[in-house]
């Protein structure tokens, strides 16, 4: 009987919103962060007359934001296995310095540099999850530890000076996709775009045959059309202003890679056995443990591979900025910490997504570069992004502490609390519903 109650609830409404952004609190709660992305770009759209979405402009925030969001992308699984990395700039600045100097002093051909920075990276996270994971060592301590070591690494290498690097590795940090064609446009740009509307498209096409094929109940077609309609649409139209932006401009190679590892890196903590580990260990590491689940290894991966995207990082910086100084990597850790809270990570573990701390590095990306465009001094954008930083933090602990994990967790709790006020009563069924989905929900995640 409680069965046939269940298949009798109400669809439809805000329950088929919910749908388009995965249904789950933490999806809803991303939700709420690109609502804020959203209203903030608008906001300063307006404000500077345009300027914001303007093709320049847009470029310039995936050429200065990048090596910050692909920090993102590591700190967030720290962060999640309920560990944390402050020696991200450091590294990057070390790495770099290295990088430079060996194509400097020892000729070392670019693409041979990069691979050598990409192993520096390993070997310095290789050092520190030895410490964290096998000696026991918080990694509060050994990345505080490490951020002094490296930052010191970089000015005993480079002697507090900056080391210039060749215009053929500048690419990597400073170069666009290469134009052809006889449009007004980067050709390559919109094929691009079209690529990726079209994998929108097909990826929630292969959902729906999915789980029609496994018998699961699927969303109405309404919202797949909508949800779809949305993605591409935002896509083709980012893909059109980065196309017709000034002469020898598109898409910048930065912002490819960025986007190469946004879906390697969600694809990775989403649909492998390792990336369901590092959520497991950070939602409760003895319950993970004792579910044969390997801890150590878990810290161990999440370290090294924070310092390899690090030191891709520092590469990508030093490329834009065409040298490698000692001053490079100052504060990055903050900005890729803050991302991560501000993209719905909890500050206890076990709670994130790449693509969230992507949209939260967006969120300080844009409200720094909007109070730059109108002209506010670096004094009052500090104050602003260390209240936003403190807010998105404060609301996630007071969620928590109430059991309501969003604003739309509750909104949901009482549409569904009226629902079943207007079903009738089985008194057969002998089944009690449950007063708080969303509270037993997040008590359980945590």
């Amino acid at each position: 009987m409680s069965t046939e109650t269940s298949s009798t609830k109400k669809s439809g409404g805000f329950a088929d919103i919910k749908k388009m952004f995965g249904g789950g609190q933490s999806n809803l709660r991303q939700f709420g962060i690109l609502g804020s992305l959203i209203v903030i770009i608008l906001l300063f759209q307006v404000l500077t007359n345009g300027l914001t979405l303007s093709p320049t402009n847009l470029i310039n925030v995936v050429n200065q934001y990048s090596y910050i969001l692909i920090l993102a992308i590591g700190m967030v699984m720290v962060i999640i296995a309920g560990h944390i990395d402050l020696s991200v700039g450091s590294v990057a600045a070390f790495t770099g310095i290295v990088v430079a100097k060996a194509m400097a002093d020892w000729n070392l051909p670019w693409p041979l540099a990069i691979v050598l920075g990409i192993a520096v990276g390993a070997a310095i996270g290789a050092w520190q999850g030895f410490w964290v994971a096998y000696i026991g060592v918080p990694a509060f301590i050994v990345t505080l530890a490490g951020m002094l070591i490296f930052r010191g690494g970089n000015q005993f290498i480079g002697q507090s000076t900056s080391v210039a690097v060749p215009s053929e590795f500048t690419y990597i940090g400073a170069g666009y996709i290469p134009d052809f064609g006889p449009f007004p446009f980067s050709t390559g740009t919109m094929i691009l775009g079209i690529l990726g509307a079209a994998w929108i498209v097909y990826n929630e096409w292969h959902i729906r045959r999915v789980q029609k094929k496994m018998g699961s109940t699927s969303s109405p077609v309404w919202v797949s059309v909508v949800k779809v309609v949305l993605l591409a649409g935002v896509i083709l139209a980012a893909a059109w202003l980065f196309a017709t932006g000034r002469v020898g401009t598109s898409f910048p190679i930065s912002g490819i890679i960025l986007v190469a590892l946004v879906i390697l890196y969600s694809f990775i903590t989403r649909s492998t056995i390792g990336g369901r580990h590092i959520y497991a260990v950070g939602g409760n590491r003895l319950a993970a443990t004792l579910s044969g689940v390997k801890d150590r290894r878990v810290d161990f991966f999440v370290m090294m591979n924070m310092s390899v995207l690090a030191s891709l990082a520092g590469m990508i910086y030093v490329a834009r900025a065409t040298a490698s100084g000692p001053q490079d990597g100052n504060g990055w850790e903050l900005d890729a910490i803050a991302s991560v809270f501000i993209g719905g990570a909890a500050v206890s573990g076990g709670i994130g997504t790449v693509i969230g701390s992507i949209v939260g590095g967006l969120v300080m990306a844009f409200l720094n570069n909007g109070l730059q465009l109108i002209g506010a001094g670096a004094d009052l954008v500090q104050i602003i992004k260390g209240l936003v930083l403190l807010i998105a933090v404060g609301v996630d602990v007071w969620s928590k502490r109430q059991g309501r994990p969003s604003i739309f967790g509750i909104w949901s709790q009482r549409r569904k609390a009226r629902a079943a006020a207007d079903e009738p009563v089985l008194e057969s069924s002998g089944t009690v519903l449950p007063t708080n989905d969303n509270a037993s929900a997040e008590s359980l995640r945590s």
